[in-house]
């Protein structure tokens, strides 16, 4: 076989470094054997009978620990009809002896119903699967990490264990001994790695689960909280604008006071109605259902109206910012969704006035080949460098005032144009106070605006 495959060449590197880190050096080894130190018995057996008996007979003798790799589903299968689980159990209640078993997966998993009852009847041996691209032509046992006995597989379709098996090698060489282990021990870490992964994977899934649902309460609940709060905005505002006007129309000091209060009616009433376009456009947002409806436009002129209309605010609330606005002078046609557009230039020029005392508000335009760039620089505060990275994200406002959801929105509407939205710091170090807002949209192919 060869591969390229990370997880199989991770995989064998570690049995690799396993049986390094435990092998012993060849001269060592060398030296031992002339000096007679490992005095090793290797026993080939070719009668596959004699073989297994030997195996068994091994197991018998345990003081400590069985280690049992098998080579396929269907010799574990054959073992266990031969009364294998009730040895290892007698082995196991007679010293305590440790017992850990590996079988290769199947398919079908057939042996997954095996290993459950097995573990439920003798909860004394360990019992644990192994990739089945991992299975090897032999059957390992390992006992007291001193003896070992490895069994060749010569026809796994074979019924019978006998028939199945070929030639079987012991052997109680210390160096032979700790190399199987090792094998054994690197195929067992692994196990365990995947019965960690797996339990977490299923915990992810239960999580997922769990989050969905929560999600779709929460979903429910903030459209049903924010369509009841629009029932109400409505009237507020309707009634509180035909009041205003009637006492408008009365005149006089006596009602001054009486139309500052609607005011601030009317003022808390839209505040609460942006509130509740922006939770409902969040959740459209997050549900992919956000729709764009499509018409041409002068972007020139929706600048302009936004723009007078956020100089009405600032003469209103006597601020002393001015509202700059340099326009390209040529009509800019885009095929977008025009009040999706209007709402984020008024979110950008709502958020520089905002953050920004005194100074300068500047809205630019920039065409660039089949794009154009708008661009609202202010002399504000600026952005935090710890809201910077996450600016366009949901709630990352730091201030008290608004919710954050403006730039999230806005960069949702933007991206659905197929256009990009971006900001930065203005240079501190060129006594340039506050920040700009970028974004891009594409523009009307010259050919399609000349088409009737």
């Amino acid at each position: 076989m060869v591969s390229n495959e990370p997880a199989y060449i991770n995989h064998f590197a570690s049995i690799f470094e396993e049986l390094w880190k435990n092998g012993n050096d060849a001269s060592d080894r060398i030296r031992d054997i002339e000096e007679g130190v490992d005095q090793a018995n290797i026993e080939i057996i070719p009668n596959p009978k004699e073989g297994i008996k030997r195996a068994w007979n091994i197991i018998k003798s345990t003081k400590e620990e069985v280690l049992i790799m098998f080579s396929s589903v269907n010799a574990a299968r054959r073992q266990l009809e031969m009364g294998g689980l009730q040895l290892l159990k007698e082995v196991s209640e007679k010293n305590s002896a440790k017992i850990k078993v590996l079988i290769p997966a199947d398919d079908g998993n057939i042996m997954s119903t095996t290993m459950k009852e097995t573990k439920s009847t003798y909860p004394q041996i360990d019992i644990r699967r192994i990739d089945k691209s991992l299975q090897t032509r032999i059957s390992i046992v390992l006992v007291d990490r001193r003896e070992c006995v490895i069994v060749e597989l010569k026809d796994d379709a074979e019924d019978n264990s006998y028939n199945a098996a070929g030639l079987t090698t012991y052997s109680d060489s210390k160096s032979i001994v700790s190399s199987y282990i090792s094998i054994f021990e690197s195929f067992w870490k692994q196990t365990e790695l995947n019965e960690q992964l797996e339990e977490l994977n299923k915990q992810l899934t239960e999580a997922n689960e769990q989050l969905k649902v929560h999600n779709k309460i929460q979903n429910d609940f903030i459209n049903i909280a924010a369509h009841e709060l629009c029932t109400p905005i409505q009237p507020i505002l309707g009634l509180s604008e035909i009041l205003r006007s009637k006492i408008s129309a009365i005149g006089g000091s006596a009602v001054a006071d009486e139309q500052k209060i609607l005011d601030a009616i009317i003022r808390n009433a839209k505040r609460l109605q942006r509130l509740t376009e922006d939770i409902l456009d969040v959740t459209r947002i997050e549900s992919h259902s956000l729709k764009l409806k499509k018409e041409r436009f002068n972007l020139n002129e929706l600048i302009s109206n936004a723009v007078q209309d956020h100089r009405n605010e600032i003469e209103k609330d006597n601020r002393d910012i001015k509202l700059l606005e340099s326009p390209i002078n040529q009509d800019i046609i885009l095929e977008a969704d025009k009040s999706r557009i209007t709402q984020v230039i008024s979110n950008l020029v709502g958020n520089a006035i905002k953050f920004t005392t005194e100074g300068t508000i500047s809205i630019n335009t920039e065409r660039k080949d089949n794009q154009v760039i708008v661009s609202i620089k202010d002399t504000g505060s600026g952005i935090d460098h710890e809201i910077l990275p996450r600016l366009f994200s949901k709630f990352s406002a730091k201030s008290f005032e608004g919710t954050g959801l403006g730039l999230f929105i806005s960069k949702n509407i933007v991206e659905a144009h197929g256009g990009k939205i971006w900001a930065e710091n203005n240079n501190d170090a060129y006594g340039e106070k506050g920040a700009t807002f970028y974004f891009m949209l594409p523009l009307i192919d010259q050919q399609q605006l000349n088409v009737k």
